[in-house]
């Protein structure tokens, strides 16, 4: 399986000290907006952590990259850019802050 890493290039914000919660939407995905809530109030409560949201339609290149083909679509990236978890639908807070917890251990000193 190929390794995914991204940069602040890639997502036009910087990477997260902990991790970065990247958020695929569209204009017209009504759980894309009850996902953003989610997101929103995870990384609010989370030192550390970025928040991309990005609308597939701008990030055509990117999207099919990533083989992204459903909105809301989340990725969490380890500190490093590196993919650690992905998925589509509208993710509870819980199942985020776990996500972003596992993210976070992932990453040694230097």
């Amino acid at each position: 399986m190929t390794t995914v890493r991204l940069t602040a290039e890639d997502l036009g914000v910087q990477l997260g000290e902990r991790a970065t919660v990247v958020q695929f939407s569209s204009t017209f995905c009504a759980p894309c907006r009850s996902t953003r809530y989610v997101v929103q109030r995870a990384v609010a409560t989370a030192d550390g952590v970025a928040y991309a949201d990005l609308d597939i339609a701008d990030h055509l290149a990117l999207g099919e990259r990533l083989g992204i083909d459903v909105t809301p679509t989340v990725l969490v990236l380890d500190a490093r850019g590196q993919l650690v978890r992905r998925a589509s639908g509208v993710p509870t807070l819980a199942q985020l802050r776990t996500a972003l917890d596992d993210a976070s251990s992932l990453v040694g000193p230097g």
